[in-house]
């Protein structure tokens, strides 16, 4: 007795030409997803280069609190950092001073810039070229300091 998928009531011809067929399932119009581009567009000027110093235009000296009227202690907060941002934006995110930079040039001719932070939340050394992040390699970097214990007194 052979019954193989003859004897499949539930399947019908209808189900067999909805799989079939080769029409789009969405209706109505474009329904394309749009998405920005991952990288931003905009010329890197002058202004976005960091300076051998460690310094960019408008940022306040090193040591100097952003705020002439803010005290140095509290919560400091720290911007996200990101392949593709510009040298002044990494070091505007970072509220330390670099620790080093080195600033030279590749083959084609084009500005690389190493910097490296040692201490603060995020040590690293971020290397750019032509302006942007292209990546950030892991420093080592000294364990915090223990806190002194107190010596007990024994009477």
């Amino acid at each position: 007795m052979m019954a193989g998928c003859g004897g499949l009531s539930d399947f019908s011809l209808k189900d067999q030409e909805w799989f079939a067929r080769p029409g789009r399932i969405f209706k109505g119009g474009n329904s394309a997803i749009e998405t920005p581009p991952l990288s931003s567009s905009k010329e890197v000027s002058q202004s976005d280069l960091i300076s051998s110093d460690g310094q960019c235009p408008g940022m306040p000296a090193a040591g100097a609190p952003a705020d002439a009227n803010a005290s140095s202690e509290g919560q400091v907060s720290v911007a996200p950092v990101a392949l593709g941002h510009t040298e002044c934006d990494v070091a505007r995110a970072i509220p330390v001073a670099p620790d080093n930079v080195n600033l030279s040039s590749n083959a084609r001719g084009d500005r690389v810039a190493l910097i490296t932070w040692r201490s603060g939340p995020r040590p690293g050394a971020y290397t750019f070229t032509s302006g942007r992040l292209t990546s950030i390699e892991r420093v080592d970097v000294p364990p915090p300091e223990k806190p002194a214990r107190g010596t007990k007194k024994r009477s």
